[in-house]
């Protein structure tokens, strides 16, 4: 019988639909439920994926990767417990955003994680200065900062807990490139291995920080129904990783996750009625001209050029018609009434 070969453009979708329900999924629980405790639910995705992965382990074969991996007390001090310090802590910071920030502003700063790796690696001695891959992630940088002045909600705390997440994200992909250049793992066996420790950590800092004020009317308001499907969710996003960048090239994740993170800002602005000033339209769209340019050297000039001229267009349009982006009757582009 002929197998069926499954096209690509499903493994996106999928990926897509994952990763931007974990953030929605999020926002909608720390957020519209007031359910404020991040490190708890944090500490309940990893607790999830801990007993997920052993679960996967034996009745599947998507960790056939363990078999290639041998962890020593060595590598556990050196690399497992420093890189799952930091995956938690990023995990914390970024949830804790979501208390304070709209989503849309979110993936506007998260546009700046290629810089904070850049300037990590700068920091550790493991890049070695290139100006034109500075000039690039300038772009992007300055692209945030005209999004940022455009923000309408603009909360100080929740800005610095997105920059520490930011920040620590950075630190662990840096550590995970040196110290686990010499074993090949794929996410779910990242997974496998960093998720206990990570949701140690968590579990310490969730009594310390939230123990006292976490209580039973706190947990009903979410439900255990919703708090599992979320966690589900969450796994789901790291399986739908593995396939995808099994399937695809690096291209074409890079330019999905540009796709996908556009698509967010839109959702996210229905949802939540969440404004977007032509500001932070136009800054966003430096951002993103700038990440393409830093993760895909081969682009052309004249390509970017276009997208600029394309991005400025759409903002004087805007400014003109004295325009927001937010959630009308039908339409997404909302004029505001003198």
């Amino acid at each position: 019988m002929p197998t069926t070969e499954v096209h690509p453009a499903i493994y996106i979708a999928v990926w897509i639909f994952c990763s931007g329900s974990v953030i929605l999924f999020n926002k909608y629980i720390l957020h519209t439920l007031e359910f404020p405790f991040p490190i708890f639910l944090t500490t309940c995705h990893l607790v999830f994926a801990t007993i997920a992965t052993r679960v996967l382990e034996r009745t599947t074969n998507l960790l056939t990767g363990l078999k290639n991996v041998e962890i020593t007390q060595t590598v556990f001090y050196r690399a497992i417990l420093p890189v799952g310090f930091f995956f938690s802590m990023s995990l914390v910071f970024s949830n804790n955003a979501y208390l304070y920030l709209s989503v849309p502003f979110i993936q506007m700063l998260k546009a700046t994680t290629p810089v904070a790796v850049l300037l990590v690696g700068y920091a550790l001695r493991i890049e070695k200065t290139d100006y034109l891959i500075l000039a690039k992630v300038s772009a992007i940088v300055l692209g945030v900062i005209i999004a940022s002045y455009g923000e309408i909600d603009f909360v100080l705390i929740g800005f610095v807990f997105q920059v520490l997440g930011i920040a620590t994200e950075a630190t662990r992909l840096v550590m995970v490139q040196q110290l686990l250049k010499d074993y090949k793992m794929d996410p779910m066996v990242s997974l496998y291995h960093f998720a206990p420790v990570c949701a140690v950590m968590n579990a310490v800092a969730c009594i310390v920080v939230e123990g006292k004020s976490l209580s039973l009317e706190y947990f009903n308001r979410v439900g255990l129904p919703i708090l599992l499907l979320n966690c589900s969710v969450a796994l789901a996003l790291n399986i739908s990783v593995v396939f995808l960048i099994g399937k695809t090239s690096s291209l074409v994740m890079c330019l999905s996750g540009v796709f996908k993170d556009i698509l967010l800002v839109i959702v996210s602005v229905m949802i939540w009625t969440t404004p977007v000033t032509p500001l932070q339209v136009f800054g966003y769209g430096i951002a993103l001209i700038g990440l393409v340019w830093y993760k895909q050297p081969d682009v052309q000039v004249k390509q970017l050029g276009f997208a600029f001229v394309t991005l400025t267009v759409i903002s004087v349009l805007m400014v003109a018609s004295d325009a927001t982006i937010a959630p009308a009757d039908v339409a997404i582009i909302k004029s505001k009434t003198p």
